[in-house]
């Protein structure tokens, strides 16, 4: 096959599980295009990709990293994205500015449902996608049994392009399927050409009528072709291929061992003659006719350096410095290697450039020189929703004034971020994709902003009411001290009212007894001995009448009813039975169904109710459970959900009711309460 001729810059997401050596394979593929002259190592802390203090750190990507790089005439921009399933939001956003992604991975079956997510992203958007099966340098598994396995994730058939070449249990190369040769890795070069073993025949010749039969599901000529017995030459095999990888109709497997080098070369081929060029991409999206330029923010950082930089995918036309996107002027065009930055004249249609001090613009958001349009559907992400909490507040009373802005710029970096100061609780909730995802933000927060923060767990906003009515409960403030004093009296009825309605205030007032001026300073009081019941938590779903009461034409005023009317309520609500109230939620968990019986039991033991089961919808395999549960037991629920499912499930939830929480669970609630009071 001879060499493709240069087409335009091609754009690869690197996306998988965690610890699948993602980064490592960016190190190595750096290398290759000799973008860099020594390659790093995770143990050394010196990759280009994973630089920051928070993923050295871990020992973990935890935003995307960039590197742009030239490889045999073409540009290539690779975005290594984050492994653990609490920082998807990352590898979503930068899947949609790509052309292709290379899901990295063991050949490890019990590992391969944490990509469900990924690979029905890729499926939804019809998005290419190639499989790079990593630490292929010993056969320690079945790599048919594994492929298996994933193409039950994917609604495209998953075709094995290199079968492993075996030597003495180590894999020292690969056979090309389509080629039909044998290659041998070579350090730190190409690999050298071999004639196939004659072991391997056979297998070879099974592997590749399974790919010619996955592509003629597509082509009916090629199928036509294969039931009459004429093989296609390797020519006609090949644009059959690539046509349909272009087309997100198939995902090929290859094989490598990043670490050592072996089969990036290869891959780096692959991915320059078989990944669409941008024209192609553009129109899959639908943005490749008209004028002007339009890019979409895949990625925002904020840097010491150079201030806040909007990654950038340009779909359409040409970019430079001084040029207005939605009517902001773009101060530089950058190109980034890690976290180096480096300036660039400007750029064009299928490049991803850094744009500096756009400080208007968002992740997800789409910019043209032609002022505001509206993203197609298959460029939009949509924003997962925060299932973990930590009450966060400075250390520092004097850090107290930045709080809000540090904790913006987490939020502008990664939007599956939110925080907000809760009304009920009074506390400031940090809000994220689980434990780890927050203490890293809490960790960038540290190192980035010099904010270092305190957690807590957060609050439950309990409520209570009453049971019972009272009648005629007397509140009487007098006091003498002196030329004018205070003097109110009045009478109030209590009664409950049904769960949710809240709280009324009447007057039944005859006569003048209190004068109609006073009147609102008895709600005053009565409103505000609301704030803190009995059990000492917010009253609700109760009405108060006031039916009587008495006045001093010299001593009475708006602040002695006020008091009048609380004292009142101190002395009645006792009396009226109160009772606790807990949030209740509806939540809905959703795992592969061959965990379905183990989250019944999980959320069983929480104090959750069961309201049953079906299949999630758009995900072949998957079950959502139903259930109503406190929200006090949904606060670590994903850390024992994910325990308990591979790291896959996840779950969302909503307000239900308010309801009677009773015996030791409400008296160790307010006990609490009582001792975090008078501590």
């Amino acid at each position: 096959m001879a060499n493709k001729p240069a087409s335009g810059p091609r754009n690869i997401a690197l996306i998988g599980t965690y610890s699948s050596g993602k980064t490592t394979l960016l190190e190595n593929l750096l290398f290759v295009a000799g973008a860099i002259s020594r390659r790093g190592t995770i143990k050394e802390a010196n990759t280009v990709g994973d630089s920051s203090q928070e993923a050295r750190s871990r020992n973990m990507s935890v935003e995307i990293s960039t590197a742009t790089f030239d490889f045999d005439g073409e540009t290539f921009t690779v975005l290594d994205c984050p492994g653990s399933l609490e920082l998807l939001q990352e590898s979503l956003d930068a899947l949609v500015g790509v052309d292709a992604a290379v899901v990295v991975c063991e050949a490890d079956a019990d590992r391969a449902v944490a990509m469900t997510p990924l690979l029905r992203f890729l499926d939804v958007h019809k998005i290419p996608f190639l499989v790079f099966v990593n630490k292929m340098d010993r056969l320690t598994t079945d790599l048919n049994s594994f492929v298996s396995v994933l193409g039950g994730l994917t609604q495209r058939p998953v075709v094995v392009r290199q079968l492993p070449l075996v030597e003495a249990d180590e894999v020292t190369g690969y056979v090309d399927v389509i080629h039909q040769r044998g290659h041998r890795y070579a350090s730190d070069a190409e690999s050298t050409t071999i004639d196939v073993p004659e072991g391997m025949q056979a297998d070879l010749e099974g592997t590749r009528t399974e790919l010619l039969e996955a592509l003629a599901d597509f082509d009916d000529t090629l199928l036509e072709r294969l039931l009459e017995d004429d093989i296609p030459s390797i020519e006609e095999t090949y644009k059959n291929w690539n046509g349909a990888f272009g087309a997100a109709k198939i995902a090929p497997v290859l094989i490598g061992a990043a670490e050592s080098g072996n089969g990036v070369h290869r891959l780096l081929k692959s991915l320059r003659h078989d990944v669409p060029e941008n024209s192609l991409t553009a129109a899959r999206v639908g943005l490749d006719k008209g004028d002007g330029c339009i890019a979409q923010v895949l990625k925002t950082y904020h840097t010491a350096s150079s201030g806040k930089m909007s990654l950038v995918r340009i779909w359409r036309g040409a970019l430079r410095d001084g040029v207005s996107l939605n009517g902001q002027r773009v101060a530089s065009v950058n190109r980034m290697v890690g976290q180096a930055i480096n300036k660039v004249s400007g750029s064009s249609g299928g490049d991803i450039v850094a744009l500096g001090r756009m400080d208007g613009v968002r992740t997800g958001d789409i910019l043209s020189t032609n002022g505001e349009i509206s993203a197609p559907d298959v460029l939009k992400v949509e924003v997962l929703t925060p299932i973990y909490a930590f009450a966060v507040k400075a250390e520092s009373r004097q850090d107290e004034v930045k709080l809000s802005n540090a904790l913006q710029k987490l939020v502008e970096e990664d939007r599956s971020l939110s925080f907000e100061a809760d009304a009920e609780t009074h506390q400031m909730l940090l809000r994220g994709q689980g434990e780890i995802h927050l203490q890293i933000a809490l960790a960038r927060a540290r190192t980035k902003y010099s904010l270092p923060l305190i957690t807590d767990r957060p609050a439950v906003p309990y409520k209570e009411t009453i049971r019972k009515p009272v009648t005629r409960v007397q509140g009487r403030h007098k006091k003498q001290s002196g030329g004018h004093g205070q003097f109110g009296d009045v009478f109030l009825d209590i009664k409950p009212l049904p769960r949710g309605s809240g709280f009324e205030f009447h007057d039944k007032i005859t006569g003048g007894v209190v004068p109609k001026q006073y009147i609102p300073a008895v709600q005053n009081g009565v409103t505000a001995y609301c704030q803190r019941g009995p059990l000492g938590f917010p009253v609700v779903d109760l009405a108060v009448t006031l039916v009587f009461g008495s006045y001093h034409a010299v001593d009475s005023s708006e602040l002695a009813f006020t008091t009048a009317g609380r004292l009142a309520m101190g002395t009645g609500m006792p009396q009226c039975s109160p009772v606790l109230l807990e949030p209740i939620y509806t939540v809905h968990v959703h795992v592969p169904n061959e965990f379905t019986p183990h989250i019944q039991r999980l959320l069983s033991g929480r104090r959750g109710q069961i309201l049953g089961f079906e299949t999630r919808e758009g995900w072949q395999g998957w079950d959502s459970v139903s259930a109503q549960l406190p929200q006090v037991e949904t606060h670590d629920l994903i850390i024992e959900l994910r325990s308990l499912t591979r790291g896959v499930g996840s779950f969302d939830y909503e307000f239900d009711r308010l309801q009677e929480l009773t015996g030791k669970p409400a008296e160790d609630v307010v006990a609490a309460r009582t001792t975090k009071d008078t501590a």
